[in-house]
């Protein structure tokens, strides 16, 4: 199973303030629509309340400490993180896709094998943050920048990584 992380962050690593974004980017919103849809999606609990829904034509794992916690028919619950790749490794899941928040990234970013960021070029305040990684350990594989314009108040790039094998 490919382990991929994506994520929007700034400069500072922010990618959140108060359970919500902290900038909204079209392009972006449009990039991670078409990289995750019908594939499954992991994420944390918050991150799941903040969608407000379930996103469609993506499967949802969410991860909580809630035992009681309830998610819509065909999405799951999972305790630990381990347990959700357990899960989606007995369905034989080509790709997971690591959507967030910080601490999901925090448990994930050592499995992972690319990281699809959206590098905001922006410090804002935040509480939620990206980990930080060793780019010694990633290659980068894509990059293509946006300025500002009308539709995103900050310039941004996608970029991929891929871990490089050692």
């Amino acid at each position: 199973m490919k382990i991929s992380l994506i994520a929007a962050l700034a400069e500072n690593r922010v990618i959140g303030k108060e359970n919500d974004l902290v900038w909204r980017l079209p392009l972006d919103f449009k990039r991670f629509k078409s990289i995750t849809s019908d594939n499954y999606i992991l994420m944390g609990r918050k991150t799941f309340e903040s969608l407000g829904k379930p996103l469609p034509n993506r499967t949802h794992l969410v991860v909580t400490r809630d035992k009681n916690y309830q998610v819509p028919e065909g999405h799951y619950v999972f305790d630990s993180v381990e347990s959700a790749f357990i899960f989606a490794n007995k369905l034989e899941v080509e790709n997971l896709f690591v959507i967030g928040g910080g601490e999901i990234y925090q448990q994930t970013i050592s499995l992972a094998d690319e990281l699809l960021l959206t590098e905001v070029e922006a410090s804002p305040s935040g509480d939620t943050f990206f980990p930080d990684f060793d780019k010694k350990q990633w290659e980068e594989t894509y990059r293509e920048r946006h300025p500002k314009d009308e539709k995103h108040n900050y310039a941004f790039s996608f970029v991929n990584y891929s871990r490089i094998k050692s």
